[in-house]
């Protein structure tokens, strides 16, 4: 009895410490992903500008700068927590008031983002609001990756107990949009752990139209009706100064 109960003790040690590597994992290459595929992008901007339009250069490698330094600091905030085990990390994990924020980036890299919200907009747990966040990103980073449409759209549906995300794009895929659609990717794998820890799903696939979609159902507890739509900038008190398709 006494080796049963110790193997069990170890068999649960080892399913957290998986656990938490796939946890990491996602955060590695959710931040990663989305900031490279910006920097990418802009740093071809820059060298196909650098000669004719030096200011639009300029405003790539600006953009670049302003990429890394998001991604280094999230990287960080990741790392540190690997470092002090069971210390609270030192700034909050993003959510879905950070969505202007992200959309802004996307735009940087090329892509229109538009953004509906339909429902009242209710004030998220934090494992769901990262979930939703972390979805969003991800689904805007595989149409600039993977898709040749400019443009892109986001839903957020607040329904009873429950919110719904949507992102579209007009595609095409691109060669490598089109073998990821068909093989999955670590991209599309994450948002669905993500969503399944919270007991939900995500389904995600090409549109009858030739488009892409991701739709992902997050369920909720109860939670506090809010008046600011998702993706408005916060505005600071008087006084402060004012910031895959796969």
């Amino acid at each position: 009895q006494w080796a049963r109960e110790r193997a069990e003790r170890e068999a649960a040690e080892r399913r957290r410490a998986d656990e938490e590597r796939l946890r990491i994992a996602r955060e590695l290459h959710d931040v990663l992903a989305h900031s490279i595929s910006v920097i990418n992008v802009q740093a071809g901007v820059g060298l196909a500008l650098l000669d004719q339009d030096p200011e639009q250069a300029r405003t790539a490698l600006t953009t670049i700068k302003a990429a890394g330094k998001e991604a280094l600091g999230e990287v960080r905030q990741v790392l540190d927590t690997l470092r002090a085990p069971g210390a609270a990390p030192r700034s909050p994990a993003p959510g879905l008031d950070r969505l202007a924020e992200l959309t802004g980036q996307a735009r940087d890299a090329g892509l229109a983002v538009t953004v509906e919200t339909e429902g009242v907009r209710t004030a998220l747990p934090p494992g769901a609001d990262l979930a939703a966040f972390r979805i969003v990103q991800e689904a805007l980073t595989n149409v600039v990756r993977h898709s040749g449409s400019r443009t892109a759209r986001v839903l957020l549906r607040y329904a009873p107990g429950a919110l719904e995300l949507r992102v579209d794009d007009d595609g095409p895929a691109t060669a490598d949009g089109m073998t990821r659609g068909m093989t999955g990717g670590n991209g599309l794998a994450g948002m669905r752990e993500r969503a399944a820890a919270l007991g939900g799903t995500v389904a995600a696939g090409p549109r009858p139209d030739g488009g892409f979609r991701v739709h992902a159902r997050l369920p909720l507890a109860a939670a506090t009706v809010t008046g600011t739509p998702p993706g408005t900038p916060r505005q600071p008190p008087p006084g402060e100064a004012t910031r895959e398709a796969p």
